[in-house]
């Protein structure tokens, strides 16, 4: 459905919901329409005022206010058939001289009912926006916002009679709305003080030539008249010279291109709705952190556990382990005493073998069990590095780890050298 909110200044699309809650006026009080999960229908409550949706809804719900005739105009507008932004244009600007209040203190919008060569029709409404505030202020004061606001007898007649011309006869509060629908949209509205027989009588009429005035067709197709006005059927057919039919109230109620949430609500409930998604974000990052802390205090636990279970196994076998460091430690005492790598001549003749050439000679050698020693003239100083490199690189000296101090040259410029080597 094409829908112009004056406030937006732009046409937009109203997409079906089957599950949306729906508050609409009663013959007394409210109804509140939503889709019940656990039985799979959708179903009524009767509220008496609309401080009782309070306890039944919550801030971010998707729900739409139907309002009741009382609270706003409606007018029938004809308007020559130009483009659209144009035309949209164009509507607005007939609304809001129609409408007795100024721009800023209502809410407008509009559907088109026809459309042709020769122009177009539209059915235009406003609510001044105090009174809308008045009217929902149990619903603002606890936050709740709701999606849309439209008018209940528009949705009433797009429920209904989506075609043709229909006239609808129903009770919101201690009035009688007669309300006239072309096309499933609104075009003509009138309320009647009493639900009196002879009142409607002599009322109807009047409110059928009012309406040819606005040059629309009475030979109505339809006539809906509410259940409650069980009562009224003769009249209103005596009258018509034709068949009422019985509605009840719907469940849910068609959806309307009629849009009358003033601005500031829309960009109060965007807020609301933005705060809830926040909320549920901060809610899930809240678990997220509480469950990575139960882990780490279970892994803490089965590290404790572990560590404690260890602890007494290196307690039970603190004396066998005591013993293996003795053996150990024996073994490597007694090491250089009992194996071939460290029997002294076996470390002399790789050190000869070790030995770059003739003009490199050993001079002294000592060997203890913790050192080995090794002093010797080279005829250059380059000749005693290359001695102690290839010692380090000696296979089978590997055992021990080698260092070589600077050699001292003597008056013959021979180098002086002495290496040293501990076990590793």
């Amino acid at each position: 459905m094409r829908l112009f909110n004056r406030n937006r200044g732009r046409s937009i699309n109203i997409e079906p919901a089957s599950q949306r809650i729906y508050l609409v006026p009663a013959s007394s009080g409210w109804n509140l329409v939503r889709f019940a999960q656990h039985s799979g229908t959708w179903e009524v409550r009767g509220l008496a005022t609309l401080d009782e949706a309070g306890s039944l809804l919550t801030p971010g719900d998707d729900f739409v206010l139907g309002l009741p005739v009382a609270v706003v105009l409606a007018q029938r507008l004809r308007l020559p058939t130009v483009e659209r932004d144009e035309f949209l244009e164009m509507a607005r600007i007939q609304i809001e001289k129609a409408m007795p209040y100024s721009t800023e203190e209502m809410t407008t919008a509009s559907e088109i009912i026809t459309e042709s060569e020769e122009g177009s029709v539209i059915s235009a409404v406003a609510v001044h926006n105090e009174k809308l505030s008045e009217l929902a202020a149990p619903l603002l004061a606890l936050g709740l916002i709701p999606r849309q606001v439209t008018v209940y007898a528009a949705q009433r007649a797009a429920t209904h009679a989506p075609v043709g011309v229909a006239l609808l006869i129903y009770p919101e509060g201690e009035a009688i709305v007669c309300a006239i629908a072309e096309e499933g949209k609104l075009s003509f509205t009138r309320t009647l003080d009493a639900a009196d027989p002879l009142q409607l009588q002599r009322d109807l009429p009047q409110l059928t030539l009012s309406a040819e005035l606005q040059g629309i067709n009475t030979s109505f197709s339809k006539i809906l008249l509410d259940e409650s006005l069980f009562g009224l059927r003769d009249t209103v057919q005596g009258i018509f010279a034709a068949e009422a039919e019985f509605v009840a109230v719907e469940v849910p109620p068609a959806d309307t291109g009629l849009n009358l949430l003033p601005e500031s609500w829309r960009l109060r409930r965007a807020q609301i709705v933005k705060q809830g998604e926040w909320r549920k974000r901060l809610i899930w990052a809240g678990g997220a952190y509480v469950a990575l802390l139960v882990l780490f205090l279970a892994y803490l636990l089965v590290v404790r556990f572990q560590i404690g279970r260890l602890d007494r196994r290196i307690e039970r076998d603190a004396s066998k382990t005591e013993f293996v460091k003795m053996t150990a430690a024996k073994w490597r005492a007694l090491a250089p005493a009992i194996d071939p790598h460290y029997y002294p001549i076996e470390v002399l003749q790789h050190l000869s073998d070790s030995l770059p050439s003739e003009a490199v000679r050993i001079t002294k050698f000592d060997q203890s069990a913790r050192q080995i020693a090794v002093e010797g003239e080279a005829n250059t100083a380059a000749l005693a590095y290359q001695f102690a490199d290839k010692v380090k690189k000696k296979a089978e000296l590997q055992i021990f780890q080698f260092e070589m101090a600077a050699p001292k040259i003597l008056p013959n410029d021979h180098a002086q050298f002495r290496l040293e080597g501990k076990p590793r």
